[in-house]
């Protein structure tokens, strides 16, 4: 057990600060793309009765009109979270008609990418740089890979845990500073332990051939049915360089030793003009082909696996709200969607999240070099290709590990934290949800890679039809369920206020489309330079 998090729980314990964690607060923003009956992409537009994408505060798009995004308010309650999140879903389906909802990460079949419709957000200015951003995106890597769904878990701990854990410290720092700080402490120790939750929530090892779409893999794919591709140990392929940790950002420098030194690296990132995306063009013959020739458009193309948050102003850039007030929130970005779960995740999972991200933030978290960074990646690649290999090795402080072993370690080191916060929200679940996972650490088959792989080979079946009866089974569910936490009226209202707010917002654009992206992309500097 590590001697820090042992010292730290006794003495939140002794000083009676054992209550401090009570309200951590979690946020879920679940993708999905629709899908026809058949199983192919739909080609609808994003229904009316679904609200505008661009201000509705549950229902948007991603990337595609097709791929949808369904965002929980941050909550302290997880169980009132899922049925937050379990009614949109309902309400959504029932505005579907015959559409489905894909359950997995990797796409459904698509013939080819330019069959899937970039998002539209309307005539206002915002609206339209949010579409061009999509076209740079698909200028760029292409739209296949951004056909990937995923889940986030946004993740934030209650004030009073961090004016506790300050006082333990004896730090002096300003408490929004030491906020700051301990965050990025907790996402380098993510980031040197990500591989575990790949190995316990990947559930993509396999994929439709469509995907790769005449391009050339560098991994040793096998055939599966008509017209599937898997790897025998894989556990996310979405994680892999086929997906969104594209191999086209590894040459990005951004550490996360400090926060100032994220958010240089990131603006280094959004203002730095790349020799490779200046032969796209910006405005060729009159029409916009991305936002600017920059390594990164703006910095959500940056595809990381976790990310400092701030809640940003009307019209603010993400590193300016970190500069001028700080991290509020973690954004973890490396699950898969659940495909055993009609919304794509379980109070299980929410539950091993936080007891895991306690544990980076109590562990200790030294500074981590962008050679060590690269180490981390290396090992998270490995797992997402060979995650359920036996005797699969990983690097620890330069040493080959065997990661059963390493994962072991981890587990029992996280088990007090567990039993801390069942104390604290006087419950048996977070040691249970330990409990449940530790099996899947002894049996690889009882991870959702493994469970979905060993149905696909069990059973001859391609991926796709799997998915399409798992849809299917869902949409019966949530049709037959009545609503748990909203009404329908609440979606009805939300919606048309969604519509008339994005109304207000076009009427009130006064500036041209191009002196709005010069005011946008003047404010890094500006902000930076504070």
């Amino acid at each position: 057990m590590s001697a820090s998090i042992t010292a730290v729980l006794s003495s939140l314990q002794q000083q009676g600060l054992q209550q401090s964690i009570l309200g951590i607060k979690r946020g879920i923003e679940r993708e999905t793309l629709r899908v026809n009956q058949d199983g192919s992409l739909a080609q609808s537009a994003h229904a009316r009765a679904l609200g505008s994408a661009l201000t509705h505060p549950w229902i948007t798009t991603d990337f595609s009109e097709s791929l949808l995004e369904f965002i929980t308010p941050a909550g302290e309650d997880i169980e009132q979270t899922l049925a937050q999140l379990a009614d949109i879903h309902r309400f959504t389906v029932r505005q579907l008609g015959d559409e489905r909802l894909w359950p997995a990460s990797m796409p459904c079949f698509i013939t080819d990418q330019h069959q899937i419709p970039l998002a539209q957000y309307g005539s206002s200015n915002v609206g339209k740089m949010k579409t061009l951003y999509r076209q740079g995106l698909k200028n760029r890597y292409g739209s296949m890979m951004q056909a990937i769904s995923g889940v986030h878990f946004n993740f934030s701990l209650p004030q009073s845990f961090w004016q506790a854990y300050q006082q333990l410290l004896q730090d002096d720092a300003t408490l929004q500073d030491f906020v700051s700080a301990q965050y990025l402490s907790l996402i380098r120790n993510y980031k040197r332990f990500a591989w575990l939750i790949v190995y316990l929530f990947g559930a993509s090892p396999a994929m439709c051939q469509s995907f790769l779409e005449g391009r050339q893999s560098r991994y040793a794919f096998q055939k599966l049915g008509k017209g599937s591709l898997y790897l025998p140990y894989a556990t996310s392929l979405r994680m892999s360089d086929l997906g969104y940790t594209n191999s086209a950002q590894s040459s990005l420098n951004i550490t996360y030793n400090s926060l100032p030194e994220y958010i240089s690296g990131l603006h280094a990132a959004v203002t730095q003009p790349s020799a490779e995306y200046q032969s796209i063009g910006v405005k060729v013959d009159g029409v916009f082909q991305q936002l600017n020739s920059n390594v990164l458009q703006i910095e959500n193309e940056f595809y990381s696996t976790i990310r400092p948050k701030r809640t940003t102003e009307s019209g603010e850039r993400p590193t300016c709200a970190l500069a001028k007030r700080g991290v509020e929130y973690i954004e973890v970005r490396a699950l898969d969607v659940n495909p055993f779960s009609s919304i794509g995740i379980s109070a299980e999972q929410m539950r091993f999240l936080d007891v895991f991200l306690l544990y980076c933030l109590l562990e200790q978290s030294p500074p981590l070099s962008a050679a060590e960074q690269q180490v981390t990646e290396q090992n998270l690649k490995k797992v997402v290709t060979d995650g359920r290999r036996t005797n699969l090795e990983l690097l620890q402080d330069g040493q080959p590990r065997l990661m059963q072993d390493w994962a072991e370690q981890l587990f029992a080191d996280m088990m007090p934290i567990a039993k801390w916060l069942d104390q604290a929200y006087q419950t048996d679940r977070y040691q249970a949800a330990m409990r449940q996972y530790y099996l899947s650490l002894l049996d690889p088959a009882q991870t959702p890679s493994g469970k979905v792989l060993n149905h696909l080979l069990s059973t001859r079946q391609d991926n796709g039809p799997y998915m399409r009866q798992l849809a299917e089974g869902y949409r019966s569910q949530l049709l037959a369920e009545p609503y748990q936490y909203y009404s329908e009226q609440d979606f009805v209202a939300a919606a048309a206020q969604s519509h008339l707010r994005q109304q207000q917002i076009e009427a009130a654009d006064t500036l041209s489309f191009e002196q709005y992206l010069a005011d946008y992309f003047r404010e890094v500097p500006a902000c930076t330079a504070e």
